[in-house]
């Protein structure tokens, strides 16, 4: 119990109170609270604190026999006592964030409708359209400040799961409590369920989706404008973060409304920025500039995409022009390297083609489908970058050929969940001879290299979102800018290890979360103010109003008080 904070007013009690995860303390409520509040009885006579209790949980956690049976048990302890589980987590957070987000979190989408215990958040289905204003009024808080929201289409590199795909939302939120203490009761995870492509769950008797091929077209755009209008007029000081959206739908959703409200999409901008964050860093450890970089991509998808533009801008403000930066990165697809010769491209695809021309005088025989490992002979990249879930992509003789003309090869395997990475980065460093800048979407262990020990940075996105999330919610700020995601992703570089000792890691360890977090908002907010959308703040009160926003996972006293009258 924290005593030093001031009592919250609370008016309900009893089982009502228990009941409540947000307000719940569980055997940790004070004699007086039980005799206040209605609580004798209700509870085992002895008075915990909150040590003892995570003593307990932490126990049970660790006698569970699968990643999943431990997601669930988390899940469980989330839904019951908000507080408890946050502290558990701060805790343990290098084991346990892996749970309860990637890569365990997509296992946990997929079997969603097999784990379902009870429902949060609010689920938006399009049978329902006509009454999607009030079903998002739903919502049990009201003080909404971030929205997470999914449609389920592409959940992760797993696909299209449906409305288990709420599993995204709520880890994320999550993300944003843990890594940057925006308070729980003020996030909303929601999914759009516009139906699902995927047979065997629209075969499955368990699903809890609506069954139905996804909606296309005039009818999902129709929906979502419902969506984004209603957001706007029930939650107007909230963010709105779009999650795992297809490729289709991802960058032009974010087009359509970032001038219309508070709204950004990870996929495209915090991968980018995460990922720029770990080319800042390389740049500076191989002493070639980020200006001079030559980067490939494996993907063209939304990630890929953002990943790019991040980097393009980032190139720009460094002094190259933007088509000088733009010829710096080289897509690569299921059909092979994008150029100017395949009709097949998409417009996001098209600003990264090169000239057929300048393609054709490799010699290839077949421009239509030439592979990522010409493409690394022939350009020669400075850095290799992977979004396209597919294993094993990084072959051995893609790596050698890397690292064949790159002293120190940069190599990112970023694909989640671990078994979509496209290389285990132990052989990417027996590859290049211990030679290589590695970094990881998801977890891998340490790899010993002749002797030593070396650390796998993990390119997570939670040290960009939360901070994002934190720095614009403070300064008040009217709309996310890209300028913002740049100023991120120079904070990140900054708390990079290896700048301390090249020995350590290209990205800080997930339990420097909360302090990555502060430097993000700090610099999104003050870029924020340089971009004119939000107003002016000194520093030291951008300080103290950052660490003031950052709840942390303690017990307050409470102190009853009668309901408010209704209506």
């Amino acid at each position: 119990m924290s005593a030093d904070l001031p009592p919250l007013d609370v008016h309900i009690s009893g089982q009502q109170l228990l009941d409540n995860p947000l307000l719940n303390k569980g055997s940790a409520f004070t004699e007086a609270e039980r005799l206040e509040f209605d609580l004798l009885g209700l509870l085992p006579p002895h008075v915990a604190t909150l040590d003892e209790q995570l003593v307990r949980t932490y126990e049970s956690y660790r006698q569970k026999p699968s990643d999943l049976e431990k997601y669930i048990y988390l899940a469980a302890l989330h839904d019951r006592n908000e507080t408890l589980f946050y502290a558990l987590v701060q805790a343990h957070v290098s084991e346990m964030l892996p749970i309860i987000y990637t890569p365990t979190v997509g296992l946990a989408c997929q079997q969603y409708s097999h784990i379902y215990r009870r429902p949060r958040g609010i689920y938006l289905a399009y049978p329902y359209r006509q009454h999607l204003a009030a079903m998002l009024g739903h919502a049990p808080i009201k003080d909404v400040r971030v929205i997470v929201v999914t449609d389920g289409e592409r959940i992760l590199g797993l696909g299209d799961l449906g409305v288990g795909g709420m599993g995204i939302p709520v880890g994320k939120l999550s993300l944003y409590t843990l890594c940057a203490g925006i308070h729980p009761a003020t996030t909303l995870p929601v999914v759009l369920d516009t139906g699902t492509n995927n047979q065997e769950l629209l075969e499955d008797p368990l699903y809890l989706g609506w069954r139905h091929q996804r909606v296309r077209g005039a009818e999902y755009d129709d929906f979502v404008e419902s969506f984004v209008q209603a957001v706007r007029n029930l939650f107007p000081n909230a963010i709105l973060q779009w999650e795992d959206f297809a490729k289709q739908n991802a960058a032009r959703l974010l087009e359509r409304y970032r001038d219309q409200l508070c709204t950004f999409n990870d996929d495209i901008q915090g991968t980018g920025a995460v990922t720029l964050a770990g080319l800042i860093t390389a740049a500076d450890i191989t002493g070639i500039p980020l200006g001079e970089q030559r980067v490939v991509i494996l993907g063209a998808g939304s990630a890929a995409i953002g990943i790019a533009d991040q980097i393009v801008a980032a190139m720009v403000h460094a002094g190259r022009s933007l088509a000088e930066a733009r010829a710096a990165i080289w897509l690569v697809d299921s059909r092979g390297l994008v150029h100017s010769g395949r009709a097949d491209l998409e417009p996001a695809k098209q600003v990264y083609a090169h000239p057929v021309e300048q393609v054709a005088a490799w010699g290839y025989a077949d421009l239509a489908r030439i592979p990522l490992l010409e493409v690394v002979q022939q350009v020669r990249p400075t850095a290799l970058l992977g979004t396209a879930a597919q294993p094993g992509a990084f072959n051995e003789a893609i790596v050698r050929a890397m690292a064949a003309h790159a002293p120190r090869p940069v190599i990112f395997p970023l694909s989640n969940p671990t078994s979509k990475s496209e290389a285990r980065p132990a052989d990417l460093l027996a590859w290049t001879d211990g030679r290589a800048l590695v970094a990881t979407g998801s977890p891998f262990a340490p790899v010993n290299v002749n002797g030593q020990s070396v650390p796998i940075g993990q390119c997570n996105n939670a040290f960009i979102f939360p901070g994002v999330g934190l720095g614009v919610l403070v300064s008040g700020a009217r709309r996310v800018t890209d300028g913002m995601f740049i100023a991120a992703a120079r904070a990140l570089s900054a708390r990079a290890p290896m700048r301390r000792d090249p020995r350590l890691a290209l990205y800080p360890a997930l339990e420097d979360v909360r302090q990555v977090s502060r430097d993000v908002a700090h610099a999104v907010a003050r870029a924020a103010m340089a971009e004119g959308v939000a107003p002016p703040m000194a520093d030291d009160e951008l300080a103290r109003g950052i660490e003031a926003a950052m709840w942390q996972p303690v017990y307050r006293p409470y102190r009853r008080v009668a309901a408010p009258p209704r209506g």
